[in-house]
Formats: structure tokens, sequence, C-alpha cells
């Protein structure tokens, strides 16, 4: 593990620390290597149940490293190459989220910027700070946020996205609630607390109808609506089997709470 990232396991809760303050935790080659190994590892990690993602320092994510990759341009050969590498990996990190059977809570303060801002779509919840601000304004600088887009247009509506990226000016925390980019914005001092409480909540529930409910929450989602009923159903009917959720159904009905073998 290295400095550049830190992880506290707190019972079946994992929190991962972006942990370079001084350049605002941008996503270096160096953090985002970090990251994917953090995330390969979770996913055969029976023990954790959620994972919480946050940033050290006053902001959460400001985004890709731009000084390491105008550094990298003006030293590498490869040039163009070494960009299509950069933007698969970010890619590839972006997706492992998505495919970790855990859920994953983005808890965000201060700003939240282009890839970083693509971070927090990227994860399955997220809650944040009042006076926390989100933008995709790389174009801004000349750089339109084509990577981030992806995530962003999969989480709010097109008007809204498409505005964000063409303007480049930051929306803020309620208006972010608004437009589905998060969860639910709380006071600065309550930030932890209240994403931990939601980490909690979700690492109580049966890990393997969590585990099973997510991958399919993502690929129903790419489906035409017959084929995606066809598919959750296999899925509920798959779930119906598993001893721990008769055993939740039992409980509901015998007005008490589930106790689970898993």
């Amino acid at each position: 593990m290295s400095d550049i990232l830190l992880r506290d396991d707190q019972n079946a809760v994992a929190v991962l620390t972006l942990n370079n303050p001084k350049k605002l935790n941008a996503l270096s080659g160096e953090m985002m290597t970090a990251l994917q190994a953090q995330f390969d590892a979770l996913m055969t990690d029976n023990n954790i149940r959620a994972v919480i993602l946050r940033g050290a320092g006053k902001a959460f994510c400001a985004g890709h490293d731009l000084k390491q990759m105008t550094a990298a341009r003006q030293t590498s050969d490869a040039g163009k190459s070494y960009f299509n590498a950069l933007f698969q990996q970010c890619g590839q990190l972006m997706q492992s989220i998505t495919k970790l059977p855990q859920p994953v809570i983005a808890q965000v303060h201060g700003i939240a910027t282009a890839a970083g801002c693509q971070l927090v779509a990227s994860c399955d919840m997220a809650v944040a700070a009042s006076d926390t601000r989100f933008g995709v304004n790389g174009v801004n600088i000349g750089l339109f946020c084509s990577t981030p887009m992806v995530a962003l247009t999969r989480n709010i509506p097109r008007k809204a996205a498409f505005e964000m990226l063409t303007t480049g000016e930051f929306i803020g925390a309620e208006r972010a609630l608004a437009l589905g980019l998060i969860n639910r914005v709380v006071e600065p001092d309550d930030l932890a607390i209240a994403t931990h409480d939601l980490a909690k909540k979700v690492a109580s529930q049966l890990a393997v109808a969590v585990k099973i409910g997510k991958a399919a929450f993502y690929a129903q989602a790419q489906m035409s609506l017959s084929d995606a009923y066809a598919y959750t159903g296999k899925i509920m009917a798959e779930n119906m089997q598993f001893r721990d959720t008769e055993n939740g159904i039992a409980a509901f009905l015998d007005k008490r709470k589930p106790e689970w073998d898993q």
C-alpha cells in the first residue's frame, strides 16, 4: 500500500483515502495504479461489504494530474500513445467500481472536478458536504472532458450534462443532488458520520443479495425493457434459492429482525 492511498477497514466497511492533498488528490498515474490495486483486492475480499472513497485535505479530487501530463508530453517520444494508455487506465479504473461486489460510496468535499467528478459519478452512491462544488471544466483550458462525460451522462439528464461540459461552470451540492449526481447533502461537520451511517446500513444487508443485485442493476440498465425483465426475473429466482433469503422472509413474517449466516 502506497502512502498516496490509504486503506482503513472498519469492521465490514473499507475506507479508501486519496492521500495527496498538495495536489488536491489528482488522479496521477500512481494514484490510479494504487486505486486499481485496491479495487482488485476488494473483488475477492468477503470480509468487506461496503467501500467509502474519500479525499484528504481540502478537496475530494481535482481530476487528472495536469503537471504530470504536461511533463510526459514534453519528454515522451510516444506522444499520443501515452495519452491513449493514460485514459484507458482511467476508463478501466472507473469500470472497476461498478464491477466490485461491494457498493462504493463517495464521501465528497471541497471540489470534484473533471476526472474527480467522473469518479463521483462512477461510484454507486455519493454523500457530499453542502459547500462542495462539482465541475467538468476541462473545456476552460481547451480540453473537453470526453471521458468524464461517459459517467456524467449516465447520472444526470443530458442537457444538464452538456451545459456543464460546454460552459465549464461549476454546480453546487444542492444542484448536484437535484440532478441525481449525488444521494445526500449534509453539513461539512456531519459528512464523515453521514457517509459511514449509509455504508454501515448497506453492510448490514445480506452480502450475497447485494452482490447479485449490484451486478444486475448495471446489467439491466443496458438492456431493452423486455430483456431486462427476463434477466432480472432469473436473478430474483436465483436469489429466492438462498437459505438466508428464506430466513429473511421468515423473519419478516414473524415480525423479527433477520440474522444472516453470510
